[in-house]
């Protein structure tokens, strides 16, 4: 058992909106990561960051991801920073990954570059833009294909990520 698609990127860039709607054309389960972690911890991933630090919460998101790729079959979202570790890119080799891009003009737009996400939380636009020169390589190294999302809606996003998969709606 795998993900029929695995979505990677940046936080803010429509993995959640994009992975229902291509769970929808395609007929399968939506899954993502991220709430997996908020509903087995009971709390929010900042209130993670805050009271036990980032290599607890990676710790936590690795594990998560593990049981995803290993029991879910439908769309599977992981959250912005799962690529990070290693033994998560060697399990995402062989999987059908789409990679979703933005540049920073359109984080802000999308997300405003909040203080709700904890690794943003001071100097946002300089901060996403270490981020995603720490990351880039590694949502590139993991993915099967790149579709923009920048000036797109999330249905055009979604007809992209099919079209580079070549998968057909259900």
């Amino acid at each position: 058992m795998s993900p029929l698609i695995v979505l990677v990127g940046p936080m803010g860039v429509g993995k959640s909106t994009v992975g229902q709607l291509l769970a929808e054309r395609l007929g399968a389960g939506y899954r993502d990561t991220d709430d997996d972690i908020v509903a087995a911890q009971g709390r929010t991933i900042a209130e993670i960051f805050v009271e036990e630090g980032e290599p607890a919460f990676r710790a936590i998101e690795k594990q998560a991801v593990r049981e995803a790729l290993a029991g879910h079959e439908g769309v599977l979202a992981l959250g912005g920073g799962a690529v990070l570790d290693p033994d998560t890119r060697a399990l995402l080799a062989g999987q059908r990954v789409v990679y979703l891009s933005m540049d920073v003009e359109e984080a802000v737009k999308r997300t405003g570059l909040n203080a709700a996400r904890p690794l943003l939380a001071i100097n946002p636009r300089k901060q996403w833009r270490e981020l995603m020169e720490a990351r880039r390589h590694l949502y590139e190294e993991v993915a099967t294909a790149v579709v923009a999302t920048d000036g797109r809606t999330p249905e055009e996003v979604t007809r992209a990520a099919l079209d580079a998969l070549e998968l057909k709606e259900a």
